[in-house]
């Protein structure tokens, strides 16, 4: 872990939610050279192996947003890159970044960041009460229909959105984005497939594909004005009829395990 303290401050901080994605898809995709952007961000080229906070979008979300990122899937303690102030913590450590308010978006407004969200699936779409929830912690947030979990190119508009705002900021910036593009229904992005054909397990990787071919304008954006600091991680899987399930906010292993990465981008690295 780098010493957060020497990021914050210096830095442009970006925070991707690969909505959904399982890690061993992930990973043999990654070890199959189909997502080059991502082999060419992530330190050595590879995902880590971690457990989510939880097992759905909102309570993960509601942990991470908090401080609590995907865990290493391997004995701890591990310290944390970002951690609320909290008598006994145990996960605090030398290089964490304190910040004293309730979530992390608070904490980086304190210490002077334009807090941006991007919203992607329904948690984020402020149309009801609990749509506004996590998006309210932010100071500035976005959500439209083509952002959502129907839209075949939810990612391009996502970043359009993203790059229009951060366009209109000139101090330090925290982007949120929640990509949608991995979550049911993804069977759009398998060529080919029709919506008769559902999702499975290889439109789930299409649609990693998919994102893969467009995050690189993230990694651009986000270190065009000063260095940047990145993490792409998934806030949990989902189940395509493993041991019978199917979906997500149950307690099964391809449910629980995600992928994970975290790097800093020098200004002007990204082309």
């Amino acid at each position: 872990m780098g010493d957060m303290n020497r990021i914050v401050g210096s830095h442009d901080l970006l925070l991707v939610t690969l909505d959904t994605l399982r890690h061993d898809v992930a990973d043999e995709l990654i070890r199959a050279g189909r997502l080059p952007t991502l082999a060419r961000a992530l330190p050595g080229g590879r995902w880590q192996r971690r457990h989510s906070p939880a097992s759905f979008t909102y309570a993960a979300h509601a942990a991470i947003l908090a401080g609590f990122l995907p865990t290493p899937a391997e004995p701890g303690p591990h310290p944390r890159l970002f951690a609320a102030a909290f008598p006994g913590s145990e996960t605090t450590g030398g290089g964490t970044w304190v910040f004293d308010a309730p979530d992390l978006p608070g904490g980086l407004t304190a210490a002077g960041y334009h807090t941006i969200c991007v919203g992607g699936v329904g948690f984020f779409n402020k149309l009801t009460p609990l749509g506004a929830v996590l998006p309210g912690m932010f100071a500035e947030s976005h959500w439209e229909p083509e952002f959502g979990v129907t839209s075949p190119t939810s990612l391009e508009a996502q970043i359009e959105c993203a790059e229009r705002a951060v366009a209109g900021t000139d101090g330090p910036v925290f982007l949120f984005v929640n990509v949608s593009a991995l979550h049911q229904p993804n069977w759009h992005h398998l060529p080919g497939a029709t919506r008769e054909h559902g999702d499975s397990r290889e439109s789930h990787a299409a649609a990693l594909e998919y994102v893969d071919r467009h995050i690189g304008r993230l990694f651009a954006l986000m270190s065009s004005r000063r260095p940047g600091f990145a993490i792409v991680c998934s806030d949990h899987g989902t189940a395509y009829g493993e041991d019978g399930y199917t979906g997500h906010r149950i307690g099964h292993e391809v449910v629980w395990t995600v992928p994970y990465g975290e790097f800093e981008m020098e200004q002007g690295g990204w082309r």
